[in-house]
């Protein structure tokens, strides 16, 4: 069976689920492609208000495939170059999508699993899991944005050991340094990350696109800068419908529903 990225939904929640059963879900570029298209898909939807990525099972995603690895060492370097391009243009691609996407981890995330939970705006994890950049251990380097990510969620040192001495991290040490928004009891990480998604389904979606684009253009801008987005982003919501609708509810303490 080939790898696939299994599309369903749970109310207003969009669920894409790594199935590579065969290699523990390990990515392809299959995966990734289907990735790139559910986003965009889902970006258009008005149906579609937040997004989940899980693994079929009890394993999250083993990384990349190392059979398919070994074969493309016999090949130019091109083609590894061109199957890295197709995985980075889907973190970018979760990245920039507007709407809130969640990582839904159980079992283990390890290399390109473990970038790809990273890339994602919140992580659910089951307390038993664990997340590995195991590509020190078979005498590789980072991709799908691992470095980017852990350099600025830890300290460089922790970032560093967790990157070159490739041993295991559990959730709940994740969880502790930040990097884990919730944990769940084994088995229970899907249900808790749709209860987050509900509850961000309900919010004004475009309070949350404007935060995630906020939060995505801190890292690079002085705060001058930050400033200048801020109040454009301030000014262009309070004229939006929604303001409206939320302060009003507010005022006259009912529950608000947005547009």
């Amino acid at each position: 069976m080939s790898a696939q990225l299994l599309s369903t939904s749970e109310g207003a929640t969009l669920i894409l689920t790594l199935s590579n059963p065969e290699h523990r879900n390990a990515l392809g570029p299959e995966i990734y492609a289907a990735g790139v298209e559910a986003l965009s898909v889902a970006e258009t939807s008005s149906e579609i208000k937040s997004v989940i990525i899980t693994g079929e099972g009890d394993i999250f995603c083993a990384g990349g495939n190392l059979q398919r690895l070994i074969q493309n060492r016999q090949q130019a370097p091109e083609h590894q170059a061109q199957s890295i391009e197709g995985l980075h243009n889907w973190i970018e691609t979760i990245r920039t999508f507007p709407k809130p996407v969640i990582a839904a981890v159980e079992g283990p995330a390890a290399g390109a699993g473990f970038s790809l939970a990273l890339a994602c705006d919140m992580i659910v994890a089951a307390r038993n899991s664990v997340f590995l950049m195991a590509y020190s251990n078979i005498a590789l380097s980072p991709d799908g944005g691992g470095s980017w990510s852990l350099s600025r969620s830890l300290p460089r040192q922790l970032a560093i050991e967790l990157l070159m001495m490739g041993e295991r991290i559990g959730a709940e040490r994740l969880h502790q340094l930040g990097v884990v928004n919730r944990l769940s009891e084994p088995g229970q990480a899907l249900g808790t990350a749709l209860t987050m998604a509900n509850l961000l389904n309900q919010k004004a979606h475009n309070a949350l696109a404007s935060i995630k684009e906020l939060v995505n253009e801190a890292d690079a801008a002085s705060l001058n800068q930050q400033l200048a987005l801020e109040r454009d982003h301030f000014v262009k919501n309070l004229h939006h419908a929604n303001a409206g609708i939320g302060i009003s509810a507010f005022l006259n303490k009912e529950k608000p529903r947005f547009e």
